[in-house]
Order: C-alpha cells, then structure tokens, then sequence
C-alpha cells in the first residue's frame, strides 16, 4: 500500500469513528468509556497521519 493509499484509508477511519462517536454523544445514557475509547483512536490515528504527511512531503 502506498503512502498516499495508507493517508487516505486513516482519514475515512478517523471519519468512520468521528460518526460513531456523535451516534453515542447523542444517546441518553451515553457509554462514557466508549466515548474515550473512541476519542483516543481518532487522536491515534490523527497523529499517524501527521506523520505520514511529513514523511510524504
């Protein structure tokens, strides 16, 4: 996989779990480990993708 193919997939990832969080941000009784789970796999894969953009740059 290319680099730039890799960037790609991270960001539809980061969106894909961006739209899972809001869906549970919107329920009543709201799963706060769930919430923090998904906060930190977006903030993961934001940081690989920095990093990838500096090394393809």
């Amino acid at each position: 996989m290319s680099v730039q193919n890799h960037i790609v997939a991270l960001q539809q990832r980061h969106l894909e779990l961006e739209e899972k969080l809001q869906a549970e941000l919107t329920h009543l009784t709201a799963d706060e480990q769930i919430i923090s789970e998904l906060k930190r796999k977006k903030l993961e894969i934001k940081d690989e993708l920095a990093k990838l953009k500096i090394e393809a740059a």
